[in-house]
Order: C-alpha cells, then structure tokens, then sequence
C-alpha cells in the first residue's frame, strides 16, 4: 500500500463519499429549526402557520429531494466519466458543493426556505455524480488498486460514509452547532472538506485502467501504475490490461439499454439491480433521516436522544472499520449476507419492541439495541460492496452503465424511503419495519444462491465465472 494509493484513498473518501454521510444525517438535529422556519416563513408570507401535514410534507421533501438530486446525477456519470476521466469528474463535480452550501448557509438571512430544498437537490446532484451510489469514487479506486487490495480500498468510502454520519451526530449537539441559530452553519459546513478535494485532487494522476483502455494512452497509464503502485515493474499490469483491451476491441461503451438486453451480463446486472435496490429499501435511510423520531417514539427522554444518536454513530465508524479490515480475509459475500441478515433480524426486533414497550418498560433499550444493530450490520457490508461488486463484475465497456443503473435505483429507492417512511410509520406503526425486514432476508438469500466470491480475481475471471 503506497503513499500515493492510500492518500488519493483518503482524500476522495473525505471530500465526497464523507460528505453523502454527512448529508444522510445532517437534516436529523435541526429538524425542529428548520420546521420552525418554514412556519414563520410561511406566516410572513401568507398571514398564517402552516397546518401539520402540509408542514410534515414541505420537510419530507427536503428531506429527500437529496435523493431526487442524486437519481439526476446518476444519470450523468456515464458521460461526464467517458468524457473528464475519474479524476476529473471528481474536480468539476466538487465545484456543485460550494454552490449548495452557499444556497443553505444564506438561506434564513434571505428568508427562503426554497434555499434550502435546492441547496438539498444540488447536494444530491453532487452525491450522484461522484460519491458512494454513484459511484466515480468506488470506481477510481477500483480502478487502481491492485487486485489483492481492492476490497480493502472499496470499503474505505464506506468508513468516511460512517465518520460523515457520525460527524453530523456530534456537530448537531445542543452544545455545537444544534441551536436555532446555527442551523444554516451546520447545513453549509460541508464546503470545507470540498474545498481541499478540489485543491489536492489535481496533484494525483487518472485511473490507468482509464488511461490506457479508453484513451490507449500507454506511457500515462504505465507512469500513474509507478505512481500508485511504487514499483518499476508494472509489466504484468500493462499486459492484463492489454488482454480486456484486445477483448473489448470489437466492443463499444455500452449504453444503459444495451447493457440491459445483454443477455451476456443478465445475472450480473440481476445482482446489481436487487442488490444496489435492496440497500436502500432496507430502512437504513430511514434510520439515518428520522433517528431522533425513531427513538422518541421508543420512549427516550428527549434530553437523552442527541447523545444516544451519537453513540450510534461512534458504533458506525467501528462497524464499517470491522468491515474494511476483514474484508480481503472474509471475502465479499460473507460480510453482505451477514450484514443484511443481521439489519432483517434487527428491524424485527425494533417492531417487537415498540409493541411491547408499555407493558414491559426496558423494551425502549431493546429498541436502541436494534438500531445500533441495523446500522452496524449495514457498515459492516452492505455500505460498500455493493458498489465495490459493481466495479468487480463487469468489464470496462460495461461498468459506466452498470453503475447508472445501480446508482439510479440506488438513489430512486433512497428517495421513496425518505419521503414515504413519515407517513408509513403513521398509518402501520410499528408494523412499518417489517417492510424492511422482508427485503434483507429476500436480499441475502439472493446474494447466496447466485452472487460468486470475487476476492483475489480479476476482472476478466470474474467475467468468465459468470459465463
């Protein structure tokens, strides 16, 4: 593991996989505040407070229009990755979270809650192009890994995605940023991790993968391999690149409706599909959305709930470093089965104990106990192998548009959860977590039956397994 690899590894996971994190669970603390915005905004406006659904809806929406910017996004990453390169899609994408933050920072000043709902959207936009579902980081640093390390460099991203969360735990305490007053700050922090991505970035070369298979750019791709793998002797690398080159020379970029009437690639883009898709509609946004209402309905003293939210999120950060470092030893189905196993049984017992916490009182840490299961059984795996998987089983030609579908659904799902879950927990209650209980179990015995191990082979192996 050289310098260069492990710092472009920690600098991209920093300034964006960290900041989908931070975005997942940045809109949990102040969501009192910024209710109360919208109302007065609304009084000023029209002369009268909004009534409580129409309130529950306008934040609902901003909530996950994130999502909603995210799914846009996606749909771009196939072109601006073809056209800019990994890296470069990386640098122009950083610019759109300057922009966001500039919209909800300025926003109670300007008196626009409109701000904050397209300072959302535009964050989105940036999370779909260049983060975790979207996938240029998993791809870039799948890309130059070398094989016995890409495990452990796929799921970097997903420890920032838990750091990202659980900084937006701590930084919305009552005694940080969780006051009325600073809730603008706290929605707008996110440009200063940007900004250092954008400054360093330039200073590591492009994906050699790239270089030399889309762009036949041998010197570049053989001078960023002794970069990021610090060897002379990269001949071995070259020449495997060479062979998917050659087998891809009759092969165009497939777009996303040729990917999905290759009848060639039908399991694998199968998998991607139930597995980017079961991700999301396994509750874990819903978990990181409305935390505090989760345990305020479990019966947690309202003083208690922000601390007990960060002791989630500490729990996270382990979870997901337990994952990263077991990863090249485990294998990747392993630790997807377990964790979607682990959040099925979980969201069942978060169901169980809401029924029971009027007659049986320790029922609520039961609940807590659930929660912190469903998040570190979803750090421990399904946070970045589904991404890492989507890098792993397909080729070159195909994976700008297996990712556009995976991310597409990832993000379209991410939407749906966000903006229906506050009025199925209304209407089904407890019962609403028994949705999501049926989807992990359905999805690992999915994984299971059909997705191989693809620790240790290359691209091209893997190809033929599926064949």
């Amino acid at each position: 593991l050289t310098f260069s690899l492990l710092s472009v590894t920690l600098l991209v996971s920093f300034g964006s996989s960290m900041l989908y994190g931070y975005n997942l669970a940045v809109v949990n603390s102040p969501a009192v505040h910024i209710k109360a915005f919208y109302n007065a905004t609304w009084f000023q406006r029209y002369g009268h407070s909004l009534a409580p659904g129409p309130l529950t809806l306008l934040y609902s929406l901003t909530v996950s229009i994130f999502a909603l910017g995210g799914l846009v996004g996606s749909l771009l990453v196939g072109v601006m990755v073809e056209r800019y390169g990994r890296n470069g899609t990386l640098s122009r994408s950083t610019l759109l979270v300057l922009l966001a933050g500039g919209f909800m920072g300025f926003s109670r000043e300007l008196g626009s809650p409109e701000m904050v709902i397209i300072g959302r959207s535009i964050m989105g936009l940036h999370s779909g192009r260049c983060c975790i579902c979207l996938s240029v980081v998993p791809l870039y640093l799948g890309e130059i890994a070398p094989k016995n390390l890409r495990g452990f460099l796929g799921l970097v991203p997903s420890i920032f995605i838990c750091l990202g969360v659980f900084f937006a735990q701590v930084l919305g305490l009552p005694e940080l940023l969780g006051k009325d007053r600073f809730w603008p700050l706290f929605l707008s922090v996110v440009v200063v991790p940007a900004s250092l991505q954008l400054l360093l970035l330039h200073c590591f070369p492009e994906s050699p993968r790239y270089l030399l298979i889309e762009r036949n750019d041998i010197y570049g791709a053989t001078k960023a391999l002794h970069r990021f793998l610090g060897t002379p002797d990269v001949q071995d690398v070259i020449e495997e690149m060479k062979e998917e080159q050659q087998s891809l020379s009759t092969v165009e970029m497939v777009s996303v409706w040729q990917l999905l009437r290759d009848r060639s690639v039908r399991w694998q883009t199968l998998s991607v599909v139930v597995v980017n898709a079961g991700m999301q509609l396994s509750g874990i946004d819903a978990i990181w959305f409305y935390t505090n209402t989760i345990f305020e309905n479990a019966g947690i003293p309202v003083s208690q709930i922000p601390y007990t939210t960060v002791g989630t999120g500490a729990i996270e950060v382990v979870a997901g470093l337990i994952g990263c470092f077991t990863i090249e030893k485990l294998g990747r189905r392993p630790l997807i089965i377990t964790g979607f196993c682990a959040m099925g049984i979980c969201s069942a017992g978060i169901t169980v104990s809401l029924l029971l916490q009027t007659s049986v009182p320790w029922m609520r840490y039961v609940s807590v106990a659930c929660v912190v299961g469903i998040i570190a059984g979803f750090c421990m795996g399904p946070a970045g192998v589904p991404f890492l998987m989507t890098a792993e089983l397909f080729t070159q030609s195909h994976r700008p548009a297996a990712y556009i579908v995976g991310g597409s659904l990832n993000w379209l799902c991410n939407f749906t959860v966000g903006f229906v879950f506050p009025f199925l927990q209304m209407s089904a209650g407890a019962f609403c977590y028994l949705v999501f209980c049926g989807v992990c179990l359905l999805v690992a015995l999915y994984v299971y039956l059909v997705v191989p191990e693809t620790k240790n082979k290359t691209f091209m192996e893997i190809s033929n397994i599926f064949a």
